[in-house]
């Protein structure tokens, strides 16, 4: 095992880092609100980031979730690139790669997933759709949306359906975190198929550790903000920092936001290697829910009262965390499907 960035993934990642860093600034988010801040849009696609997610694997994708958690940078990156992008390219025919893979690498085609939808979609034998999925992130951004739904055939299970939004009706829905969500109405939408009886759960293996990944991000990003806070805010005469009841909080929150990272890291390298990783996706979406609510409530509390502010930027960080520990599943729903897993002896 060795998950260890190549050079190509750590030069996507440091250029990541930069345009984040640089145009995610805190005025530039609270400008955005719930919508694509399109010029940072623009500059990733510009800068060939999101084609380089194809040729970086899972692993690469994870390497730059990790960016924009950090800023908590408000656009679909993450979301098109597991959804639409490696979709395509692991799952597509050679005419739908062909046909959707350009439009995916320069931005102009904006892909997220309807994740989880068991039961609430249901597939005709044209090809059509109907069902309501209650919220889908960044709905309100994207030019299509990949569902997961039986297919026609009972035996076939789940299969993945691309649809345009054009031809769904979309509702807007406000979560936790500014994601620009919608609530997703099919009423006889013509979706097109992708993949062939796993690829849905393929996809949400790999959706549960970009995603994982991104938490990580916002979880360092957090926990950086709080470190620079504490240094410099005095009381009594001395910086928080100073204090061992806030080392020790920080120290956890360090060790919390390794985890994420390490098991994401883990099973993002399995995936890319063709390994199974359902059991260790379930294993970083844990940490990811449980450790990430824990840091990012401990950034806030590091803040004191400033941390109550919601104007400080450290907020930002604590609704992305919340909306994070909650998204394909929580804590207690990803331990029992896990052990679910282990006891049927299905880990493939």
């Amino acid at each position: 095992m060795d998950f260890t960035p190549t050079e190509e993934q750590a030069a996507a990642q440091e250029l990541a880092a930069r345009i984040f860093g640089d145009l995610a600034t805190h005025e530039r988010l609270a400008e955005a609100g719930t919508g694509t801040d399109a010029e940072l849009w623009k500059a990733l696609c510009a800068a060939g980031l999101l084609g380089a997610v194809e040729e970086t694997g899972l692993l690469g994708l994870v390497l730059l979730a990790e960016e924009q958690g950090r800023t908590t940078a408000q656009v679909p990156f993450t979301a098109s690139c597991v959804y639409g992008l490696l979709v395509v390219a692991r799952h597509g025919t050679a005419e739908q790669r062909e046909r959707l893979l350009p439009g995916l690498r320069d931005g102009t085609t904006v892909v997220t997933g309807a994740f989880p939808s068991t039961g609430q979609v249901r597939a005709g034998g044209d090809g059509t759709l109907t069902g309501t999925v209650e919220w889908v992130p960044w709905l309100r951004d994207a030019t299509h949306v990949l569902v997961p739904a039986p297919a026609p055939a009972p035996d076939e299970g789940t299969v993945l359906w691309l649809v345009p939004t054009a031809e769904v009706t979309v509702v807007p829905v406000e979560l936790t975190a500014p994601w620009a969500a919608g609530r997703l109405v099919l009423d006889g939408a013509r979706g097109e198929r992708i993949g062939g009886a796993g690829a849905a759960a393929d996809v949400l293996t790999a959706a549960r550790i970009a995603f994982a990944g991104l938490q990580a991000g916002v979880c360092a990003g957090s926990l950086a903000r709080a470190v620079a806070y504490t240094s410099v805010r005095e009381q009594f005469g001395r910086p928080l920092a100073t204090r061992q009841a806030v080392q020790l909080r920080a120290a956890d929150a360090y060790m919390d936001t390794e985890a994420i990272r390490v098991t994401a890291y883990e099973a993002a390298w399995r995936h890319d290697q063709g390994l199974p990783a359902a059991e260790h996706a379930l294993t970083a979406a844990w940490w990811a829910s449980e450790a990430g609510k824990r840091v990012v409530h401990a950034g806030q509390h590091l803040h004191g009262g400033m941390g109550a502010d919601l104007d400080h930027p450290v907020h930002r960080h604590f609704l992305w965390g919340r909306q994070l520990d909650a998204y394909l599943g929580c804590g207690t729903e990803l331990l029992a499907e896990l052990g679910d897993l282990i006891a049927n002896g299905d880990l493939s």
